[in-house]
């Protein structure tokens, strides 16, 4: 990796500077790398790349396809796609001999690793602690240096979002999934609760079950939806991850905006059919042939009201039964707390955030092409990856699109059509 302290002449901003190397700020600089002409950089203040290491359980796969990679839609040529990793790694045959095109998790960070070993853009070890914008550029500042950009692109990621009930009690045994397999927890002869009904839940709840933190002696899976519910993966639902329904989308009402994104919920935040016939598998030979110790509870419908921490211990849990709007009180030793993320505006923005129009939940204005709503110059941007659900709906937080925003961003950087992102018409009339 290239020792960037040195290289930033003051007097030459940067034409773009990235905060935060996640997936999505790496296929944007993976793209930019097919443009020499541009000096870019991408600051992040780990020591190297990680995707949420702390939930690379045993088992997780993708739920997109290996082809939605950081490039190929936009650039199949590229030397940093997916296919690319695998001749270079030279498993291209053995890949194609599995039949598979959704890959395991930690074989997808693998992919992404190799990619930012190899891009000379991205900084490690650096933390931006301000951004100000002053006689026309945007100046960063960390602990060790000073940089100016003419434009940003602003990929930091989310924040776990903890109930507001637990927030006082995270710690040692509550905490989020995030943190599951960097603090590896001892659930030997424990009562662990489960909160969360998605992706990542069922992944705690069946690796709980084959105790890969020891035995527990009771695992409860909590879940506020109905059931433990299947993504939509069907062809025709797949349609809203495609760039003429992120069109169509952006043209909508803001109140119509929401209604939508909440009906397609499952779209992206549902489980793994093949994962949901794991778990009843799983539980059908625990129940009927093995005859299983370990105890284990599936509570579906059910919203964590409040908690609170017992004199012996234990955590009392209150749940609120929508089906049978009844209050239902439990215990547990250890907490994990399946329960997503947020987004939430950056320390670093503090200087200029009185510049940044933002909308009543405090969240950027986007335009299509990801640019922030702000006061500054019209020559100056500033932009946004994975913060607009609410403009641009349900593909926006996900892998599907990635390599088609990072080009809308690149095109509208170089105010010309270096990648095409225009799409023939979709089998959908939308």
């Amino acid at each position: 990796m290239m020792n960037f302290t040195h290289y930033q002449d003051e007097t030459a901003p940067l034409d773009l500077a990235g905060l935060g190397s996640g997936p999505f700020n790496l296929s944007l600089a993976a793209l930019l790398d097919s443009l020499p002409e541009l000096k870019v950089r991408f600051f992040d203040k780990r020591p190297a790349f990680g995707w949420h290491p702390g939930l690379m359980l045993p088992g997780a796969h993708m739920q997109t396809s290996c082809l939605k990679d950081l490039v190929t839609a936009v650039q199949p040529t590229s030397r940093w796609s997916f296919l690319s990793f695998l001749v270079e790694k030279g498993r291209f045959y053995s890949f194609l001999a599995t039949e598979k095109m959704v890959i395991s998790r930690s074989e997808f960070v693998e992919y992404m690793n190799w990619v930012a070993e190899n891009l000379e853009s991205l900084q490690f070890d650096s933390q931006i602690r301000e951004v100000s914008f002053e006689e026309g550029s945007f100046v960063l500042r960390s602990d060790k240096e000073k940089v100016k950009a003419r434009n940003l692109c602003l990929g930091t990621g989310k924040v776990p979002c903890i109930p507001d009930c637990a927030r006082a009690l995270v710690g040692r045994h509550c905490f989020h999934a995030s943190e599951l397999m960097t603090r590896q927890p001892d659930l030997r002869n424990k009562k662990v609760a489960v909160i969360g009904g998605g992706q990542t839940g069922a992944e705690v709840f069946l690796n709980c079950l084959r105790e890969q933190w020891g035995k527990a002696d009771e695992i409860q899976w909590i879940s506020r939806r109905a059931s433990f519910e299947p993504l939509d993966e069907s062809p025709f639902t797949n349609e809203y991850f495609t760039p003429g329904y992120v069109s169509r989308f952006l043209s909508l009402p803001e109140e119509k905006k929401e209604t939508i994104v909440k009906y397609q919920k499952l779209a992206s935040d549902g489980i793994t059919p093949a994962y949901l016939l794991e778990i009843y598998r799983e539980l059908y030979d625990r129940t009927y042939l093995s005859r299983s110790q370990v105890n284990w509870k599936l509570l579906p419908d059910r919203t964590l009201t409040a908690m609170s921490e017992s004199s012996s211990g234990f955590y009392d849990l209150k749940l609120t039964n929508s089906l049978s709007s009844e209050d239902e009180v439990l215990s547990a030793d250890i907490v994990i707390l399946c329960t997503g993320f947020q987004n939430l505006l950056p320390r670093y923005l503090e200087p200029i955030q009185s510049r940044l129009n933002l909308d009543e939940h405090q969240r950027f204005k986007l335009s299509s092409s990801f640019a922030v709503d702000w006061d500054g110059p019209d020559n100056r941007s500033i932009y946004a990856v994975n913060a607009g659900l609410h403009s641009h709906g349900i593909a926006e937080p996900q892998l599907s699109l990635t390599a088609w925003r990072s080009a809308s961003i690149i095109n509208d950087l170089t105010k010309r059509e270096v990648f095409s992102i225009s799409q023939p018409g979709s089998l959908i009339g939308w």
